[in-house]
């Protein structure tokens, strides 16, 4: 390229580029692509996954089984593409696929209408935010828990930047976890509150039996529910305790930790709100034959139509995850959910009896959890995780850039994916460690 330009050097090529922006790549001589192979593969070969070690972090992101029929459905080239299936060219297949996952999506979470995924819970939160705000005509406060993940607090904060919306926080039980009605009831109060935001099973991993109060000390102001939806064949769903909205963190359906993603989010809402729905929704019609079709119903987004009365300018959605969860639910059914719901549950209770043994260990709360719960610590969170893992155990997640005050204290999960064994490991690790 240099001899075609009539160039001796790189630097030559970018000598318009002032030189105390330019940076030095130290990226060696070019290799063969064995040779480049064999480079990546070494360098992949570092990472420690959850299939290497009993890894117990979770806080939205789960390691699951994932039935050989999910990664045979989405593996067929009709499905698995780099593409974005947005447009109105998108094959009738992915049209399909994408309005059994909305209905799915109602059926677990009891709304009327769900849109065909977006990317992650994080950044459903900063819609369903937005959409509070521009309902309401009370204020522009939006409450959240105290006892939220950083990540999706930090994107919320972002998504609500210029709009004019602020977000305030309420409190929670120090001995049970759970929220704290008094303080939500007050905040309403004032009159300028546009929304509120709780979660089910919440960030410590209590099944919050005050979710379901909180209608009753609201009135008419909206209320968000955010879902692990693998647990909603056992608790009662966000439309049952009468939220406007429901959103969630798909990834347990279907889609592996995969070093962080992808994640899938959910978003549903009653009849009402659907013309503010972000994203898309595929909708069942008739085509000039009429026969039975499939078609993108609604599209917010800022590039067309709506433009600038657009609800939201997300322009791409986690259409494969979404496939991925709908085969996962399907192969699973009602009581194939039940019972991994259930199975979660009895991992958790057994493993807080087992570290409740272990000095210097003390379980956090007083209450009735899905898969996740907090422990207390002797020693810092984060220099235990650290002494863990040389001890073969990747531990919880440390709490202390959550929750303010909890330092000690680190998120524990477990699945129907560890064993009595990993169980054991993590208990004797722990002892050693503290």
């Amino acid at each position: 390229m240099l001899e075609r330009l009539g160039m001796s050097s790189a630097d030559e090529l970018f000598a318009d580029v002032p030189a105390d922006v330019r940076a030095e790549l130290d990226i060696g001589c070019g290799m063969s692509e064995m040779d480049t192979v064999n480079k990546i593969t070494q360098m992949l070969g570092k990472n420690i996954t959850a299939a290497d070690m009993p890894c117990f972090m979770g806080m939205g992101s789960y390691r699951h089984y994932v039935p050989a029929t999910v990664d045979h459905i989405t593996g067929m080239s009709e499905f698995y593409t780099a593409y974005t299936p947005y447009q109105a060219e998108v094959s009738q297949g992915m049209l399909q696929a994408l309005f059994e996952y909305q209905s799915m999506v109602c059926e677990l979470t009891g709304m009327d209408a769900a849109n065909s995924s977006m990317y992650d819970c994080a950044t459903a939160l900063g819609e369903a935010a937005k959409i509070c705000g521009s309902v309401s005509r009370k204020g522009k406060v939006f409450l959240v828990p105290e006892a939220l993940s950083n990540e999706r607090y930090s994107v919320l904060r972002n998504y609500l930047i210029g709009t004019g919306i602020t977000i305030s926080r309420y409190g929670f039980d120090k001995k049970t976890g759970s929220l704290v009605l008094d303080e939500i009831k007050a905040a309403v109060g004032k009159g300028d509150v546009c929304g509120i935001y709780a979660e089910m099973p919440n960030v410590f991993g209590c099944l919050d039996k005050n979710v379901a109060k909180i209608r009753s000390v609201i009135g008419d102001t909206l209320l968000v529910i955010g879902v692990n939806p693998l647990c909603m064949s056992i608790v009662k769903s966000p439309g049952e305790m009468r939220a406007d909205i429901a959103i969630g963190e798909g990834q347990p359906l279907g889609s592996r930790m995969g070093l962080g993603s992808p994640l899938l989010g959910m978003f549903a809402c009653r009849q009402e709100h659907v013309r503010r729905i972000p994203g898309r929704i595929s909708g069942m019609t008739v085509d000039a034959d009429g026969k039975r079709a499939f078609c993108l119903t609604l599209q917010t987004r800022e590039q067309h139509i709506k433009r600038s009365a657009a609800s939201s300018n997300i322009c791409t959605n986690g259409a494969l995850a979404a496939v991925a969860a709908v085969v996962y639910v399907s192969t699973l059914g009602a009581d194939g959910m039940f019972n991994i719901a259930k199975k979660n549950m009895e991992r958790a209770k057994s493993l807080m009896s087992l570290l409740s043994k272990v000095r210097g260990v003390e379980i956090a709360f007083d209450n009735t959890h899905f898969n996740e719960f907090v422990i207390r610590l002797s020693k810092d969170a984060s220099k235990v995780n650290s002494e863990l893992l040389k001890k073969g155990v990747m531990g919880g997640v440390p709490l202390k850039d959550h929750v303010k005050g909890m330092d000690d204290c680190m998120l524990i999960t477990t699945t129907e994916m560890h064993s009595d064994e990993d169980h054991k490991k993590l208990a004797d690790a722990l002892k050693e460690v503290l």
